[in-house]
């Protein structure tokens, strides 16, 4: 790794350079403010899924300190390679939580209270979001909303800090009126359970996310593009 901190080492054809990065992310940015977020609460995730660890590497060095991974095995090898605290945003696997714990600082996609006794198992008191499925669609992770409540409740039973919740908006498109729709429902149980965190949001509606009360967005293609060759993923 070079000395330098804004000169990442490791070179990948299919990764922006630093500087486009950073006009990147001041797009992303700025389309917050637009859509009303105060940019000192509304957290940017960086999610490099797909990229080697030189898209990590950018994007730390652009100045985005939160980085999400889907697949474990993905997560764990940039962890090696780069350290920190990373956000989980795939689904839990409970064989694969106890190799994840030392390096996952928010687990984002909690559905299932056996999810959580694993979790609670492997890293006593971490931090987690309960996944909210607003569709209803099969296949979908995530938790009805009705279910929500009792869920939240469980987990903190098992000893773990329940910050909030997070979705994925149904498909369609930022200018379906489902997906404001999904956003203002999961914000609002975020405020009727007392939480702080509402994660929702990616690239294509993250301003309809922000101006229904995100305080997180998952960005990945708005920061670097197109991801590359996504069936070669270690998962």
């Amino acid at each position: 790794m070079s000395d330098r901190p804004d000169a990442p080492a490791r070179r990948s054809s299919t990764v922006p350079a630093l500087e486009e990065v950073r006009s990147r992310l001041e797009a992303v940015r700025a389309r917050i403010a637009v859509a009303g977020g105060d940019l000192e609460r509304v957290r940017i995730v960086a999610v490099t899924k797909g990229f080697d660890v030189h898209a990590a590497e950018v994007v730390r060095a652009a100045g985005v300190l939160d980085l999400g991974e889907n697949y474990a095995d993905e997560l764990l090898g940039k962890a090696r390679a780069l350290g920190g605290s990373w956000h989980y945003l795939g689904a839990v696997q409970r064989n694969k939580v106890r190799r994840l714990a030392p390096v996952v600082g928010l687990w984002q996609s909690v559905d299932r209270a056996e999810e959580g006794v694993a979790i609670a198992r492997a890293a006593p008191g971490a931090r987690v979001l309960v996944e909210v499925d607003t569709t209803g669609a099969p296949g979908r992770g995530g938790v009805a909303p009705d279910e929500v409540e009792p869920l939240v409740d469980a987990l903190r039973g098992y000893g773990l800090d329940v910050a909030g919740l997070m979705t994925v908006a149904p498909a369609g498109g930022a200018s379906d009126g489902r997906v404001a729709a999904a956003f203002a429902r999961v914000a609002s149980l975020v405020a009727e359970l007392g939480l702080a965190e509402a994660s929702m949001g990616m690239s294509d509606d993250l301003d309809v996310a922000v101006a229904n009360g995100s305080t997180m967005v998952r960005v990945g293609r708005a920061l670097l593009g197109p991801r590359p060759h996504p069936a070669s993923v270690p998962q």
